[in-house]
């Protein structure tokens, strides 16, 4: 499996972050909100964009950092997701930013994310 962070695996352009957020579907952790569209039936892998506001951390090294960690989760991750566009936010202000606790979180979002059932499956 490739396992670079190639730019068909990102989110680039300002519309398509638009209509994953427009999508209206998200998933809560203790840091991170995990926003999610699947993607048409052609389309096979899944695509992150990050978002790390000022907001919450100051310092760019900060935010640099958190979107680094999640970016290489992504990374590792991507062959056991489903095939949907991501959008992974800070929703709190970290006291100090753990990196434990940050990708912890993340990845426990990807695991919510994985039992969701897929477009066309039935529930039951």
């Amino acid at each position: 499996m490739d396992q670079t962070f190639a730019r068909r695996y990102r989110l680039t352009k300002t519309d398509e972050f638009s209509s994953v957020f427009g999508f209206r579907k998200a998933i809560r952790g203790q840091l991170l909100m995990l926003h999610y569209q699947p993607r048409p039936p052609a389309e096979t892998t899944a695509r992150l964009g990050l978002v790390v506001g000022k907001k919450f951390l100051k310092r760019a090294v900060d935010r640099n950092r958190c979107k680094r960690l999640l970016r290489e989760q992504f990374r590792q991750e991507r062959g056991n997701l489903p095939a949907c566009d991501l959008v992974a936010r800070l929703a709190v202000k970290p006291g100090k930013l753990d990196a434990a606790v940050l990708v912890g979180d993340f990845l426990a979002l990807l695991g919510k994310l994985r039992r969701f059932p897929k477009p066309g499956e039935s529930g039951a």
